[in-house]
């Protein structure tokens, strides 16, 4: 078994790839013609996002959903960087609310978390050296 995709349920899938790209770079893989999936590239295991109404469509009691939510629910996805006080930058200029600044934890790991505009938390930190 191994971990083959995450997938972010979002208003509007075209919108959450654009700013994965704008923010970190992250090279787009594929959008469905329908706009309601799409892919980045991120190495082994793809990030993907799907439109609120798959999510409707996949689970008939409804989900909670980011984007409409004050607060970041309580799964996020880690960006593994080498300079995350760059990439904290650049997330929040391309319109990423900023969370919890680049701070160096007791481990030796740099680590800030911001959220995209569709409600994703997301952990920007460098690698666990051990």
């Amino acid at each position: 078994m191994k971990l083959g995709y995450t997938i972010i349920y979002v208003p509007d899938v075209d919108k959450s790839l654009s700013f994965f790209e704008a923010a970190f770079g992250l090279k787009r893989k594929f959008l469905h013609e329908s706009g309601t999936y799409g892919e980045r590239i991120t190495g082994e295991t793809t990030l993907s996002f799907a439109a609120h109404e798959l999510g409707d469509m996949n689970f008939p009691g409804g989900h909670v959903r980011a984007s409409d939510s004050a607060q970041p629910l309580g799964v996020e996805i880690a960006l593994v960087t080498a300079d995350v006080t760059a990439a904290h930058l650049k997330a929040v200029q391309v319109g990423a609310q900023e969370l919890a600044p680049p701070v160096a934890k007791p481990w030796g790991q740099t680590v800030s978390y911001v959220r995209a505009p569709d409600g994703t938390l997301i952990e920007l930190c460098t690698p666990i050296v051990t």
